[in-house]
């Protein structure tokens, strides 16, 4: 009959609907907040450890990791059902994490004891300690050369880390202060961002030399690349500014604006964006990566810094499990 599907088949069936979500650290409020980034809602309030100060997530494993700095521990959250799952003990200062999934290991900067904590992300427990350079605040990994890269704030030095041994293959001297690092492994290429040099490194990773040196803004702190479109976004703390470089050149191509002591940033390609948090302003900076323009400001929690993007399919486990509003 017309408008009735045959038993066991669908009328008019609807392809599953894709959803994005940013995970924020609230490092006043010791809280993860959910935001919906086609509506800019709210969706839930984690309570997390003391000063979380970073999150990465692990989309395969609907999994977000959350650094907490105060209290040494990382808070490992269900990105489905929006619970935490366990606390890991790492070091004592952890600053910065990132996945690599498929070797299904996350690493955690220890600013103050110069290590990185090397997680099993299917265990969830610690499988090494990696000692680096003093003061290791930023990593970033390169899963197909199996590099991952620590900012040593302290001694103004890259450590490269074979992630498949897990020992320091070398260490690159940069700028002043480097405080975060991205990588682009399509170009070859890794990004120091040097807080008190106000400049980024940028490092050949084939032969872990640093190739040029690009002026930014005053006190930067964040980055995030987005290979697709060649660029690298550079937080400037201290100038309430986010600077873009044009990757294929190192050139300054754009310097935007953004919200009070921005602090960190990450991209989601897939849609074209760049997510910037703004400690002092408790907001988000949304920045358009086609037209490099800042095209909305989100509310966040207070004194966001970390910021992670999870896009989640209608069509996956309970349908979103209720969270796809």
């Amino acid at each position: 009959m017309p408008g009735i599907a045959p038993q066991g088949a669908v009328a008019n069936p609807k392809p599953p609907q894709t959803v994005s979500r940013a995970y924020v650290t609230n490092f006043d409020t010791d809280t993860v907040t959910v935001i919906n980034t086609d509506t800019n809602a709210v969706l839930t309030t984690i309570p997390v450890g003391e000063t979380p100060i970073d999150v990465d997530v692990d989309q395969g494993r609907a999994r977000a990791y959350v650094v907490n700095r105060e209290s040494g521990t990382v808070t490992v959250i269900n990105t489905t059902t929006n619970t935490v799952l366990t606390t890991i003990p790492v070091a004592n200062a952890p600053t910065d994490v990132e996945v690599d999934p498929g070797r299904a290991r996350a690493y955690v900067t220890n600013a103050a004891d110069d290590t990185v904590s090397v997680i099993n992300t299917d265990t969830n427990a610690v499988l090494t300690t990696v000692p680096v350079g003093t003061g290791p605040t930023g990593v970033a990994v390169d899963p197909a050369r199996a590099r991952a890269y620590v900012a040593n704030r302290e001694d103004d030095t890259v450590s490269v880390i074979n992630t498949d041994t897990n020992a320091v293959l070398t260490t690159v001297p940069v700028g002043a202060g480097p405080f975060d690092v991205g990588v682009d492994p399509g170009r070859d290429r890794a990004y120091a961002i040097n807080q008190s040099g106000n400049s980024v490194s940028v490092i050949n990773t084939d032969t872990n030399a640093v190739l040029t040196t690009v002026p930014v803004g005053t006190g930067p702190t964040g980055v995030a690349v987005d290979p697709a479109r060649a660029r690298t976004y550079v937080v400037n703390a201290e100038s309430n500014t986010v600077t873009g470089i044009n990757t294929d050149t190192n050139a300054v191509v754009d310097t935007l604006t953004v919200g009070d002591e921005p602090a960190r940033a990450t991209a989601d390609p897939s849609r074209a964006r760049v997510y910037v948090t703004n400690y002092a302003s408790d907001t988000i900076s949304v920045i358009n990566t086609n037209t490099d323009e800042v095209v909305d400001t989100i509310d966040a929690g207070d004194g966001p810094v970390g910021v992670a993007i999870v896009s989640l399919s209608s069509a996956r486990e309970g349908k979103c499990s209720g969270i796809c509003a």
